[in-house]
């Protein structure tokens, strides 16, 4: 739009005109002077002068002039007070307070700029997180990102709180330089290996247990030991009659044992399931039945003693277990390398029931349970078995599980939707009260937002995390933490050594 231009130019003034008539005509240029500004101004100053006189503004933009303008005084307002709620309502930028200063060091609250400290021990005991019902843990992450280093951390700095740290299952060998260091020992199973466990060796009776009750958990937990091992190399459950011709083998090796003052073994009870005159002899009423029942159980157990597994369980124990070493790794390192896992999960089951005799001391302290690379017995439902009943007494006995996966959705690698190594792993997941998610591949974000209940800004977060920054969810209550790592810690967790030069 063009703008319009306009001007004023003095009037001719006769020369005798009086002085009314002069002042007349300077009014008069006056104002058209005026008319002329207004009429060339810019169309919102124009504006301005146009508005309600009650909308104009009452002093000018630089304040209200004159000694009472209060600029440079001092102005008091009465205080205010509010609840936190409605100041984190009012402030939505409020960093989280953290889980206190007790605990484990892990690194940096990155939200809040400060020490993020855990301890699920301290959490449980002191009620302070509301919904924090159990002290287990579930660690995922993707390779390369750090999960590793973080499990290793919480072990080391555990054992300076004065916590004992088993790792049952250590299929890559990784723990075993953690545990020499810190003043454990390391036990090396595999084929031509000098490490023997036997299974089926009693655990030490606490105090507070009867001698009678205690022999009856004893058969109880070697009787779940065999079936589990059957089950797992004939790939199926056990009919009633093979359960019963395990119930009589069992009782009668035990019975020779204890006569003979030593102790069981797995060649012992594959040699009595492969002998029908003793099963018969031992049941009594329904003799010569026994023969094609324990058939299948004898194969199955023949081959801890005699196949791929010889030389590791057929024995007595090399090693004793000191329940009062701070760390105690089993390397499974040399088994499961040719893509078949029944051997690590043998091996696992038999090493997981040796190490049991500790973990049933409610006297023996407060302890970290770590299953490294825990997917690859996800798909074996007698492990899961174990797994839950130790999950689900954790609190009882002083335990703190950590379970360490890659993916959430290995999880659901267990079985199809309804069978029970599904029901078995999602359960193992409800009892874990603490959840730390590395960063996620993006076709798994869904499945870990479905899994772990998480928020649409949550799931970007996952997706975005760098290397050893993980988002931690405690009983709902969610952080993003970075891990530090002590320079002796990053040379002695170091995984990538064989990629460098």
């Amino acid at each position: 739009m063009p703008r319009t231009r306009a001007s004023a130019s003095h009037l001719f003034v006769p020369r005798k005109a009086t002085r009314a008539e002069q002042r007349a005509a300077r009014t008069g240029f006056a104002e058209a002077r005026r008319q002329a500004r207004l009429a060339g101004a810019a169309p919102k100053h124009r504006a301005a002068e146009l508005l309600d006189p009650e909308l104009r503004p009452v002093y000018p933009s630089s304040g209200r002039p004159g000694p009472s303008s209060a600029r440079g005084g001092k102005l008091r307002l009465p205080a205010h007070r509010m609840t936190t709620a409605t100041v984190s309502g009012a402030y939505p930028f409020l960093a989280e307070g953290g889980l206190g200063a007790e605990g484990i060091f892990i690194g940096r609250d990155v939200h809040a700029e400060a020490a993020f400290c855990y301890d699920p021990f301290s959490l449980y005991s002191s009620g302070r997180i509301e919904g924090f019902t159990n002290p287990n843990a579930v660690l995922a992450g993707i390779i390369g990102m750090g999960k590793s280093a973080l499990a290793k951390s919480i072990a080391t700095r555990a054992i300076a709180h004065g916590y004992r740290v088993y790792v049952p299952c250590d299929p890559k060998g990784e723990w075993t330089a953690v545990s020499q260091a810190l003043g454990g020992y390391s036990i090396a199973l595999g084929p031509g290996l000098p490490g023997r466990l036997n299974p089926l060796d009693a655990p030490a009776r606490p105090a507070s247990v009867s001698e009678g009750d205690w022999s009856t958990e004893v058969r109880k937990r070697r009787l779940l030991l065999l079936a589990g091992l059957a089950r797992t190399v004939l790939k199926r459950d056990l009919l009633p009659m093979e359960h019963t011709a395990l119930d009589l083998a069992l009782d009668l090796v035990v019975a020779e044992a204890d006569a003979g003052g030593t102790v069981p073994l797995l060649g012992e009870i594959a040699h009595a399931l492969s002998s029908p005159e003793r099963l018969d002899r031992a049941l009594g009423d329904q003799a010569g039945l026994m023969g094609l029942a324990a058939q299948d159980l004898a194969h199955a157990l023949r081959r801890l003693v005699h196949g791929d597994l010889s030389g590791m369980f057929d024995a007595p124990s090399t090693v004793t277990f000191d329940p009062a070493t701070p760390m105690l790794s089993i390397d499974l390192s040399h088994l499961g390398g040719s893509g078949d896992d029944t051997a690590l999960v043998l091996a696992m089951t038999c090493a997981s029931a040796w190490m049991e005799s500790a973990l049933a001391d409610p006297d023996g302290g407060r302890r970290w349970v770590i299953y490294d690379e825990a997917w690859r017995v996800m798909r074996h439902v007698g492990l899961l078995e174990r797994m839950q009943s130790q999950w689900k007494l954790s609190r009882g006995l002083g335990i703190a599980n950590l379970m360490v996966i890659h993916r959430l959705s290995d999880l659901l690698s267990a079985g199809d939707a309804g069978s029970r190594g599904r029901v078995l792993a999602e359960g193992l997941l409800a009892d874990c009260s603490t959840r730390i998610i590395y960063r996620q591949e993006p076709d798994q974000l869904a499945a870990a937002a479905s899994l772990l209940g998480l928020t649409g800004v949550e799931t970007q977060a996952v997706s975005a995390l760098t290397k050893g920054r993980g988002l931690w969810k405690v009983a709902g209550r969610s952080f993003i933490t970075q891990h530090i790592l002590h320079p002796a810690e990053r040379e002695l967790f170091d995984t990538d050594a064989r990629m460098s030069a």
